[in-house]
């Protein structure tokens, strides 16, 4: 016999362990003990039920006995309905003889009971389910006190299970809230399209859904650009369905930015790739379900991501998780975008403020390369020339701007332009760039620049004179035939800080075979993550290149110190002329009318 004080121990037990339990099942045997123990009372039994109503689990246990019955079942019961509470629990007092089968799938134990009488509780455990809680007593027993002790058993349970809710809801928003934190990481961790469409179609499978398909949206319509699937024999058709298929085609142009995540399932799936081939379930397979999700971001469509699910109900995920997934994923992608904008911005102005291409002069391979920094950083400063001079020799400039940006894109512009005009009128480089300096103070530039000039001048000997002005640019360096490295002397005031400044030449020359080096302070200062600067090595590399031609130099340096640095953003910018030399032959005229002839090319 149990009494208050020992059912209100019991209780107590009840209530601790409920605060532990992880599912309601687990409280069993806290329950069904006391309960049991209560006199007049000889048999205990549960029942769970979905929607439908639908039978999923009874458990019985009779007095006297240690092993319950137990049974899992799916059967649905539509004279139980009227069972099915509205709100609050409800108290149920009825004779075992009076039990209906359709309604009570417990009489079938009740019935086998001593017990003549039967006092139910049924109660809601959530939206979507509810269960019951029955004792068969005898005559013997206060039905009251019963009855009392099963509403308090059930309000621990109705606990129970809402604490397990509630945890579940946390420990899920915890998850997407983690998973939304990673999926900004490594979505925003890229900034090439190619690159961010894939992380954003990858980031969801298997943590979103067994699927997931990525649409831009172009004039056209949906574009499809990624896809994958947890099922490696289902990629394929999952991306043949992307591309071709005209159900999903018309389902995505008919979203609009206003729409929030959209759940597709069972008959909505008919005609589509998605549809079930059989009854669902009839394989052991969870029916397919498929989420649509329009991308929008700064107050534009820029496409869709579609998730294809084959998992239980309550593992999809919800509206405001896909809504919240979903404007990341296109802040991403709009990202990559507009810095795909703005990159090809930046190298078709960065191209129109250098030549077109090099002048071909006899005896000379000529040749540059220029590598952006940074484009997201805009236009850069540095600038190249090639100038054909009426004396036949060839000016080789190269400079470069303070800074980046519209501003030092102008004074790159004028810069160049300024140098060429002089220098194909037959100005000397120091008057050039004196004339230039000039310019810069009328003009009020703001920034400085650096920039050498370098004529070269073929010689009756078969060498080149090199006659070099500099104002404040990094030293040309000169590869000899035979591999060593020499450095062109030069130096001067940088341009645009005072109004009148004298630049002075300094000559040099160079033999047949030798390569003429000229290239901005981006290749020398770009750093390795130690802080070794490239300039350290640059003669050993440039040695290394001997017997190329100067297309190769050229690339080859910019591509070297591209991978030598870990740090550094600057342009690299490089002017290559290398010397072949001109060698008369049997039948041809002389060298010095040769010569002269070239020069008026």
């Amino acid at each position: 016999m149990v009494d208050d004080d020992t059912w209100s121990g019991a209780l107590h037990r009840l209530w601790q362990a409920a605060s532990r339990a992880e599912e309601v099942a687990a409280l069993a045997d806290d329950v069904y003990a006391p309960l049991l123990a209560t006199p007049g009372v000889h048999l205990v039994v549960g029942t769970r039920w979905d929607e439908g109503p639908t039978l999923r689990y009874m458990r019985a246990l009779s007095s006297g006995s240690e092993t319950p019955v137990i049974v899992a079942t799916a059967r649905t019961l539509p004279g139980a309905a009227g069972r099915e509470p509205d709100g609050e629990p409800a108290v149920t007092r009825v004779r075992v003889d009076a039990l209906d089968d359709a309604a009570w799938p417990e009489a079938e134990f009740l019935r086998q009971s001593p017990g003549a009488s039967v006092v139910g509780c049924t109660f809601r455990l959530d939206r979507s389910g509810w269960a019951g809680l029955s004792v068969a007593v005898d005559a013997s027993a206060d039905t009251e006190g019963v009855a009392r002790r099963l509403a308090q058993a059930v309000d621990v349970i109705v606990a129970c299970h809402t604490g397990i809710l509630q945890r579940g809801r946390e420990a899920r928003r915890g998850a997407d809230d983690a998973l939304l934190a990673e999926a900004s990481l490594q979505m925003d961790s890229s900034l090439d399209v190619e690159d961010t469409l894939r992380r954003v179609a990858r980031i969801a499978v298997p943590a979103v859904a067994d699927g997931c398909l990525v649409h831009l949206l172009r004039k056209e319509g949906p574009e499809f650009v990624a896809a994958t699937h947890v099922a490696v024999q289902q990629q394929r058709a999952l991306e043949a369905a992307g591309r071709e298929d005209p159900w999903l085609a018309d389902l995505l142009a008919r979203r609009d930015d206003g729409d929030q995540a959209l759940f597709l399932g069972g008959a909505d799936l008919d005609g589509s790739p998605f549809a079930d081939p059989g009854p669902a379930g009839a394989d052991g397979r969870h029916p397919t379900v498929v989420s649509v999700s329009t991308l929008h971001a700064r107050g534009r469509v820029v496409g869709t991501i579609t998730f294809v699910y084959q998992r239980p109900e309550d593992r999809l995920p919800d509206s405001a998780f896909l809504d919240s997934l979903a404007t990341r994923a296109a802040l991403a992608i709009d990202n990559a975008l507009l810095y795909e904008l703005r990159r090809h911005a930046v190298l078709s102005l960065q191209e129109h403020l250098l030549p077109s291409k090099l002048p071909a002069a006899a005896g000379w391979d000529l040749s540059a390369s220029y590598e952006v920094g940074d484009p997201m950083l805009d236009v850069g400063g540095d600038f190249y020339d090639a100038v054909p001079r009426p004396d036949g020799s060839i000016a080789l400039l190269i400079g470069d701007v303070c800074g980046r940006g519209a501003e030092a894109a102008a004074l790159t512009g004028l810069a160049r332009h300024t140098l060429r005009t002089l220098l194909e009128e037959g100005t000397d480089p120091g008057t050039a760039l004196s004339r230039l300096n000039r310019a810069l103070r009328q003009e009020g530039a703001t920034r400085f620049l650096t920039a050498v000039v370098v004529t070269v001048t073929p010689r009756a000997d078969g060498t080149v004179l090199l006659t070099t002005c500099s104002a404040g640019h990094p030293r040309p360096l000169v590869l000899r035939a035979d591999g060593s490295i020499g450095e062109v002397a030069s130096g001067g005031l940088l341009l645009g800080i005072l109004d009148d400044v004298s630049y002075e030449s300094h000559e040099d020359f160079l033999a047949p075979g030798d390569t003429l080096v000229l290239f901005t302070d981006g290749l020398t200062e770009s750093r390795e993550a130690d802080g070794t600067y490239f300039e350290s090595v640059l003669p050993e590399r440039l040695s290394a290149l001997r017997g190329s031609d100067a297309a190769h130099v050229a690339e080859s340096l910019a591509r070297q110190a591209r991978s030598f640095r870990a740090s550094g953003q600057d342009d690299i910018a490089l002017l290559v002329a290398r010397w072949t030399g001109i060698t008369p032959t049997d039948g041809l005229l002389p060298l010095e009318t040769w010569l002269e002839q070239a020069a008026l090319r």
